[in-house]
Parts: C-alpha cells; structure tokens; sequence
C-alpha cells in the first residue's frame, strides 16, 4: 500500500511477551529465595558444605553460560538474550548470598551488614564502579570477589559479545526478508 508516493513499510514484530514475563518471574523468584531462604545456615558452622554449594553454582552457572554462547555461535540458541540476562541476574543472586553469608563474620567485610548490603555490593562490583564504602577486609571475601571480577571479564564479557551477535544477526535477518 502506498500513500503519499511513499511505500509503507511493516510495523516490527511485537516483542516476545511471554518469554519477557518468564525472564520477569524469574527474576523475582530469585530475588524472593535470596531475602528469604535462612542463608545463616552456610558459613563458618559448614564451610566444606558453603564451599561446596558456592563452586557448585558457579559449575552450573557457567555451564549454562557456555552452553548459550555456543548455541549462539551455532545459530540454535532459543531467546539467547533472554537466557543471557537471566544468567546474568542469577550471577548477582550467588555472589549477593555468598557476600551475605561471609560479611556474618565482621572480620571478612567493612560495612556489610545485610541483605541488601550484600546486593548493592555484588552490581557494584559486577558494573565495576567500587565507592569503596563495603569493602572485603579478610582473605576469603577478597577470594571471592577476585572469583567475581574474573567471573565478570570472561563469562559478562563473553555474554555481551554474545547477546550482540544475536542483536545484528535478528538485523541482518530482517534486512534480508525485505529484500
């Protein structure tokens, strides 16, 4: 259809509302189990078990990443995005809870005492701003958040490279089916 000489082009596709609503609901699923599942639990009472679960988490969760990256890579990866952006969110919720459950003991972390303390300071280092207001005061925490500076180099920066090709593939492929 034309109008005014000009040709109308195709509104984009709606976006995927049903997959955006898991993604929402996973979310908040995991943001519900780490502000209330008794994470007291783990720690200095258990530390072979902490340890265990902690490096358990983190297999799995970067098994998963790779496992998206490489479907990506493969053109297989269903809703990759998504899926990254989940991962990404999970990555805060482990590292959150682990921070939590060592700033319980005053002499791991300055300046964590809660929850939220424990979340603030896991973006915080995830976007790499550090204010330097919580900081890992003794050798386990300064392990961990090492574990998450090069979780951030090699699996976010692997993600982002990732969830870009998926962007300019889609454009690449909507450039074509106008053709």
């Amino acid at each position: 259809m034309r109008l005014g000489g000009m040709s109308e082009t195709p509104p984009p596709p709606p976006a995927d509302l049903k997959a955006w609503s898991w993604l929402l609901a996973a979310f908040t699923l995991l943001m519900v189990g780490y502000f209330t599942l008794p994470l007291t639990w783990f720690g200095d009472r258990r530390p072979v078990l902490s340890w265990f679960v902690f490096g358990g988490a983190l297999a799995g969760m970067s098994w998963l990443m790779l496992a998206k990256i490489v479907g990506v890579m493969r053109g297989t990866a269903k809703q990759p995005v998504l899926w990254l952006v989940f991962l990404i969110a999970l990555a805060l919720t482990i590292f959150a809870a682990t921070y939590y459950v060592l700033g319980s003991h005053k002499a791991e972390f300055a300046g964590l005492e809660t929850r939220l303390d424990a979340l603030y300071f896991t973006v915080v280092t995830m976007a790499t701003v550090g204010y330097g207001d919580i900081t890992p005061a003794g050798q386990t925490a300064r392990l961990v958040v090492v574990l998450q500076i090069g979780y951030n180099f090699v699996f976010l920066a692997a993600a982002a490279g990732t969830a870009s090709r998926a962007a300019r593939s889609n454009v690449e492929r909507r450039i074509r089916g106008k053709d």
